[in-house]
């Protein structure tokens, strides 16, 4: 009995320690969606999942810890070629994105709230958008967002949305604005939709497929917005034809029908006189 026991509480304690290391494991990384801009203002990662990881094991998830991932998985060459920060007198600084080093003209953004540091937290699911500004002397580009990240129909379906800008006031507070008269573009190519002075705009997808959603504008230099878009194949309706409508729309039908229904009048014409023998019998 005591080396049951014994054998029952060593596999407990196994148990627990495997549970324990998975649930380390699962805190010591962290999956975010990123998307970033280069230098062009081209889209060259949209909601991409990257897993990040706790690097200098302070207990969190950083904006500077995404980015980092994002490069060393996606950029060519990984983040040692495409990806610098250094800490400043302003707190942990970028320097270089997308391969780009241009003196710190850049911008990120967390849920899209604009974030004042690299060192900034992020949480599993965020969605963390960088970018390079493409003018590097007013610094004009204006960071934009749709009100959805994602949306998933069938084909035919329509979609309404609204686009906003993020922007400061006299006082530098930070504030958001209806972007009216952007073009809406899916998968980079330009559309007949345009938002209007409440940055709304409403449209239909009649095929089936996936589709980066964005906007361009003539008037603004806009950080370009992303939405994914899952259009679906309707499923195909089988119609059912009635017997008379067979009958009308396939004279070969017709043909057979009246065929069967002669045998099966001789069948049973035969039948009745067999039996009519058999009783006269």
């Amino acid at each position: 009995m005591k080396k049951i026991l014994s054998v029952i509480i060593a596999l407990l304690i196994t148990a627990c320690g495997m549970c324990f290391t998975a649930f380390a494991d699962d805190a010591a990384a962290a999956d975010v969606f990123v998307t970033i801009a280069d230098e062009n203002g081209k889209l060259v990662l949209v909601q991409e999942k990257i897993t990040v990881t706790d690097r200098d094991n302070d207990g969190k998830f950083t904006v500077d810890e995404a980015l980092y991932a994002a490069h060393e998985a996606k950029f060519n060459g990984g983040a040692e070629a495409g990806y610098a920060s250094s800490v400043t007198s302003y707190g942990l600084s970028l320097y270089k994105l997308w391969g780009v080093a241009n003196g710190g003209s850049y911008g990120y953004y967390v849920n899209n709230v604009s974030s004042s540091s690299l060192a900034d937290e992020v949480k599993p699911g965020d969605y963390v958008n960088a970018f390079i500004y493409t003018d590097l002397t007013a610094w004009s580009d204006t960071y934009c967002y749709f009100d959805k990240h994602s949306v998933s129909f069938e084909q035919g379906g329509e979609i309404s949305l609204t686009l906003t800008a993020c922007g400061y006031d006299s006082s530098y507070n930070p504030i958001t604005f209806p972007v009216e008269g952007a073009k809406i573009t899916l998968n980079g190519a330009l559309t007949e939709y345009t938002t209007d002075a409440e940055g709304k705009v409403t449209f239909k997808l009649e095929n089936a497929g996936e589709y980066v959603i964005s906007a361009v504008s003539d008037s603004v230099i806009l950080v370009p917005p992303v939405l994914k878009a899952s259009v679906s194949a309707k499923p195909e309706v089988v119609t059912e034809q009635t017997a008379d409508e067979e009958v009308k729309t396939s004279p070969k039908t017709a043909d057979n029908a009246y065929m069967l229904a002669a045998l099966m009048l001789v069948s049973i014409s035969g039948v009745a006189a067999g039996c009519i023998k058999l009783y006269e019998k």
